[in-house]
């Protein structure tokens, strides 16, 4: 097989008679974190044979250093593969396609589809089927009736339009550009389907859901060593610390507190100086995904402080569900995707309410009802999420057999985001 993209190469089942079309994925790197696009496709990889293209990634270059960490990633992807090779599943291959890191200009765009078609379309071209394209991100917009792929699926699990740090305008034409053109579309909140909705566009809604096995009962706990020292109780947050973080929230809980340490762990992609002068707070560098239940085990209590602002009333956080599967008590702000879990934790609206559930969750632990209450956890999956997925993916009227036994579609019946 010859491509001028870098490519990680792993078995591939061969098609056969009557098997689902192979998945072109375009997405964030494989294996870089444990997005949701990669929580399905693991699923999936039981019966797909799955392309996965790294991108880029949707945030223009600037000069600092996390974009030359992050240009210094890339081009040892291009040159060398992905580093994670030897960790890529069966039926997976990972796609490193070089690529142009802007999208503002039309001479960028094009500089970017004619890159990308270059080196995708003889992978796809030596194939005895079309694959369905599935994408997360609008960047690929373009490439639209450019590639030889059956269908076009549009995962939206953000709104690119109001997200910090990004080109909102150039996101903003290039989701409506993708929109009019794919075959479907699934988000992620209600909150991004009501978006696609006024704009006349039918959408399915897919909620996050949840690896059992990796959170519950600490099974395979790895130790955080970055915590030592730390003085007890600890109060928990991971994941990106930008400006969705209610600054607010942690000032108050940090005046509040007599001891105990606040502890932030996770990319700082848009670095806030605040967070510079609370007291009781520190900041750690981005955990393993595999290291997160022992993180949790020695958080006293977890929280969420995101600002109540368009971009966080958009997004389905993946921590969400994971917080409520530690067993430990969480403490998050008052958002969409969380006020319908208010009986699995606490839900906070003010400064002064955040720090109150906090220090008493401290004090009494995870309380015996909202213990209760997270037990409908138990139907959040990603295995039946992933099937939900695929019945849409593939449509209803496909010739496929799709297993979704038991399972009901969240459009109809989702009783939170």
């Amino acid at each position: 097989m010859v491509t001028t993209a870098s490519t990680t190469r792993c078995s591939l089942v061969s098609a056969e008679a009557g098997r689902p079309p192979a998945l072109l994925v375009f997405s964030d790197d494989w294996g870089r974190h444990p997005s949701s696009c990669q929580h399905l496709a693991r699923y999936l990889l039981e019966r797909y044979e799955i392309l996965w293209v790294n991108t880029i990634g949707t945030r223009p270059p600037r000069l600092d250093l996390m974009t030359l960490a992050r240009g210094f990633e890339k081009v040892r992807q291009w040159t060398r593969g992905t580093p994670r090779a030897n960790q890529n599943p069966a039926n997976l291959q990972v796609v490193c396609p070089k690529m142009w890191p802007w999208f503002r200009s039309r001479i960028d765009r094009r500089i970017n589809r004619g890159l990308l078609v270059r080196q995708l379309t003889p992978l796809l071209e030596s194939r005895s089927d079309r694959p369905i394209a599935v994408t997360t991100i609008p960047i690929v917009a373009d490439l639209i009736g450019r590639l030889p792929v059956s269908r076009w699926v549009y995962y939206c699990v953000d709104d690119f339009s109001q997200w910090p740090g990004l080109d909102q305008a150039t996101m903003r034409r290039m989701e409506e550009r993708l929109v009019s053109q794919v075959d479907v579309i699934i988000t992620v909140s209600e909150t991004l389907r009501d978006k696609f909705s006024r704009m006349g566009i039918h959408a399915h809604l897919l909620t996050h859901g949840i690896d059992h096995e990796h959170w519950e009962n600490g099974v395979g706990e790895v130790p955080v060593p970055e915590l030592d020292g730390l003085e007890r109780p600890l109060i928990v947050f991971w994941g990106a610390i930008d400006e969705r973080m209610e600054v607010r929230f942690l000032e108050r809980l940090a005046s509040d507190l007599t001891r105990g340490t606040i502890v932030l762990v996770g990319p700082e992609q848009s670095p806030l100086s605040a967070l510079e002068a609370i007291p009781r707070l520190v900041r750690l560098a981005p955990l393993p995904y595999e290291q997160l239940p022992g993180l949790a085990r020695e958080a006293a209590v977890l929280i969420m402080p995101y600002a109540d602002i368009p971009v966080t009333r958009s997004i389905q956080p993946l921590k969400l569900k994971e917080y409520l599967a530690t067993g430990r008590p969480a403490v998050v702000s008052s958002l969409p995707s969380t006020r319908c879990w208010s009986d699995c934790l606490d839900v906070a609206a003010t400064p002064e309410s955040f720090s109150a559930a906090v220090r008493a969750r401290i004090v009494s632990g995870l309380p015996g009802q909202q213990r209760t209450a997270r037990e409908r956890l138990a139907g959040e999956g990603w295995a039946a999420k992933a099937r939900s997925f695929e019945s849409w993916m593939i449509g209803r009227s496909s010739s496929f057999e799709v297993a979704t036994n038991g399972v009901a579609h969240e459009e109809n019946t989702c009783r939170c985001q």
